[in-house]
């Protein structure tokens, strides 16, 4: 009995839903991404203040780099939507925010790194993991 009560705590039910939760996470994670870069493919304007952005970061070629971030970033959020692609998206997408840590929020306090290391580990998850069930990436390459 005491071995019974004690694994119930670990609510082993819930892992029928794991796939779910995967599906959440990935469409959350995407929708942000999506939502995070929209403004500057629709503006010129806000592109423009995101290659000086770039060019204030010390980044090398911030006009092409600048418009590979936004694309990658938009791209690989549709991706992680749909769960095509995943695993490949979720490397980009890790590479891409460590990145941005090292270049942008190195010097800053934790709770300002958060955010971009956040996205570094979720995507990293993302490609370790797949996409799960209720991915499109099943119907193209199984597991």
């Amino acid at each position: 009995m005491r071995g019974m009560a004690s694994s119930s705590l670990l609510l082993p039910g819930l892992s029928r839903y794991g796939d779910l939760g995967l599906f959440a996470l990935r469409v959350f994670v995407g929708v942000f991404l999506i939502y995070g870069v929209q403004d500057n493919v629709l503006s010129g304007e806000r592109m423009e203040e995101f290659v000086r952005f770039m060019r204030a970061n010390g980044f090398a070629w911030p006009e092409g780099l600048a418009r590979l971030s936004v694309y990658a970033q938009l791209i690989c959020g549709s991706l992680f939507v749909a769960g095509l692609l995943t695993r490949l998206a979720g490397v980009v997408m890790a590479g891409h925010f460590i990145v941005a840590v090292v270049m942008v929020h190195w010097g800053q306090d934790f709770r300002a790194q958060f955010p971009a290391l956040v996205l570094v580990f979720l995507s990293a998850y993302f490609a370790l993991q797949g996409g799960g069930r209720y991915a499109l990436d099943r119907f193209i390459g199984g597991r």
